[in-house]
C-alpha cells in the first residue's frame, strides 16, 4: 500500500502539469491534507536553511548581510536560495550584518616639507593585471585599554586585494613601516619586483631616507598621493574601514595583546575566508591561485 507521504510527493512532482484538485482526487487525498503537508515540508526546509544561515553568520563575525550569506550558502553547503528568501529568513531569525557603512573621513598625513614628494604614478588606476605590479600601503591607528594607541602598517596587492605584509606597533618609529615592506618583498624574487609600483600617502615615513633607499635598492617605483586627497589611496583606506567596522568597533580591547591577536586573526580571515564579489566571490588567496 502506498503511503500518504509518497502520494504527496507524486502530487507535488506532477503539479506543474495537472491540477492539484485532479491529482488529489485520483490519489484519494483531500486537498486540505496535501496543503497541510506542503506547508509543514516547507517549514522544515526553511528551518534547515535557517540553521545553516546561523552557522555562516556566526562563523563570519556577524558581518555578512543577506547577499553574502546567499553566496556562502551556495559555496559552503551547495544550497541555491533567492536573496529575497535569505533576507526573509534572516528577519525571522532577527539577525543582520553588524556593519553600518561609515562615510569616508580624510586622515591628515604627517607633513614633511623638506622631503621630496614623489609623483602620483598610480594616478587612481587601481587595476593590476598581475601580482606584484601595484602595491598600496598606509598606516592607521587603533585604541586599546584606557586611551592607549597602537598602529597598523599594511601593504596590499591590488591584483587580488591580499594583505601581503603588515606590522603592529605602539610607536610610530620608522622601523615598523620598513618591516612591513620587507615582509612583503620577502615573498617575491627580485625578478618579480622589477616592474613594481608601491603607492602611499605623503606621510613622513614614506618620505624618509631609509624608506626611499629601501625601494631604490629593489628598483621599486615609488608613487605618492596628492596632498590632502585620501581617494588617491582608496583601496587600502577601504581595507582599514572594513577592519574597523567588522572588528574594532564591535569589540573592547583591554590590552595590547588582545588587540594584536584579534587583528592577526582578522587579517588571516580576510585573506583566506572573506570572499569578494569583485573577484567572482573568491577570497584574495583563492583568486591568487586562479590568476
Amino acid at each position: 500500500m502506498i503511503s500518504n507521504k509518497y502520494k504527496y510527493l507524486i502530487i507535488k512532482s506532477l503539479s506543474s502539469k495537472f491540477s492539484i484538485k485532479l491529482l488529489c482526487e485520483i490519489s484519494n487525498i483531500s486537498r486540505s491534507a496535501y496543503y497541510k503537508w506542503t506547508n509543514t515540508s516547507k517549514q522544515c526546509k526553511d528551518q534547515e536553511i535557517m540553521d545553516k544561515i546561523l552557522v555562516i553568520y556566526n562563523d563570519n563575525r556577524k558581518v555578512y548581510g543577506y547577499r553574502r550569506i546567499k553566496i556562502s550558502l551556495k559555496r559552503t553547503f551547495g544550497i541555491n536560495v533567492n536573496h529575497k528568501k535569505v533576507l526573509r529568513l534572516m528577519q525571522k531569525l532577527k539577525i543582520q550584518s553588524i556593519i553600518k557603512m561609515k562615510k569616508f573621513k580624510y586622515k591628515n598625513p604627517i607633513a614633511n616639507e623638506y622631503a621630496k614628494i614623489e609623483n602620483n604614478v598610480l594616478n587612481r588606476n587601481f587595476e593590476a593585471k598581475t601580482l606584484n605590479q601595484k602595491w598600496v600601503t598606509d598606516i592607521t591607528y587603533l585604541r586599546y585599554g584606557n586611551g592607549c594607541r597602537a598602529y597598523l602598517s599594511a601593504m596590499m596587492d591590488l591584483n587580488n586585494n591580499e594583505i601581503i605584509g603588515y606590522k603592529l606597533s605602539t610607536s610610530l618609529e620608522i622601523e615598523f613601516v620598513i618591516d612591513t615592506v620587507k615582509t612583503a618583498i620577502s615573498k617575491c624574487s627580485r625578478e618579480k619586483l622589477k616592474d613594481l609600483i608601491i603607492h602611499s600617502d605623503q606621510g613622513c615615513h614614506y618620505m624618509s631616507r631609509s624608506y626611499k633607499n629601501l625601494l631604490k635598492r629593489y628598483k621599486i617605483t615609488q608613487s605618492m598621493s596628492r596632498k590632502g586627497n585620501c581617494y588617491d589611496n582608496a583601496c587600502i583606506e577601504s581595507f582599514f574601514s572594513k577592519l574597523k567596522t567588522e572588528l574594532i568597533y564591535q569589540n573592547k580591547y583591554y590590552s595590547k595583546k588582545d588587540l594584536f591577536e584579534s587583528i592577526h586573526k582578522y587579517i588571516y580571515w580576510y585573506n583566506n575566508e572573506r570572499f569578494q564579489s569583485k573577484f567572482k566571490n573568491h577570497t584574495p588567496v583563492e583568486y591568487r591561485s586562479v590568476v
